[in-house]
């Protein structure tokens, strides 16, 4: 019995260690998902586009002596104004809806009554030197009616002439009121538009 029980055993044995060769049993793994790799494409860089730059409104060619002279030509034949006066030229403000070269109409009003025979203009130098002793700006161009007699009081000047360019840019209007010094009263004015 004792052989018996070994044959069992060992039969048990060797059955138990092989298999057939339809059953082999290996152990299962997970698999990880496989994704699909995509080539890597070459990188080319694509230049921004041009940056626009907005053009800048074009300047207006403004014939500032054309739109001057016919108004100092009236201002020059006002009653009541006496030959020899002294005269205070401000400087014109621009009180448009846009920009303007009113220096270049400061100018021009300059030229226009240099060789009147009824007004002397305080010149510039005499002007910027008593803005300075005023304590204003040299640049002051003397925005507020009460500062420009003023100042014409301290360079001894009868009259004042205030210009100012108004309305649309496109189309403006230059208007022009010339005052006594002493009260302030305007004794002439004039409008006009500007020739371009």
């Amino acid at each position: 019995m004792k052989k018996y029980f070994l044959m069992v055993a060992f039969a048990a044995l060797i059955l138990g260690g092989c298999t057939l060769p339809n059953q082999q049993q290996q152990p299962e793994q997970p698999t990880a998902p496989v994704t699909p790799v995509e080539p890597e494409k070459p990188q080319t860089e694509v230049p921004p586009p041009p940056e626009t730059v907005p053009q800048p409104p074009k300047e207006q060619t403004i014939n500032w002596k054309a739109s001057v002279q016919p108004m100092v030509a009236k201002m020059l034949q006002a009653d009541g104004v006496q030959a020899g006066s002294v005269l205070l030229l401000d400087s014109v403000k621009n009180s448009t809806n846009g920009s303007l070269p009113v220096g270049n109409a400061t100018a021009a009003l300059h030229d226009a009554l240099a060789t009147n025979n009824k007004f002397q203009v305080v010149p510039d130098t005499q002007l910027a030197s008593a803005k300075q002793a005023l304590g204003l700006s040299v640049d002051d161009s003397l925005g507020s009616r009460s500062k420009a007699i003023g100042l014409a009081r301290y360079v001894n000047a009868q009259y004042v002439l205030y210009s100012t360019v108004t309305g649309d840019v496109k189309s403006p209007t230059l208007k022009m009121q010339m005052m006594t010094v002493p009260s302030g009263e305007i004794v002439w004015s004039g409008n006009g538009a500007v020739q371009h």
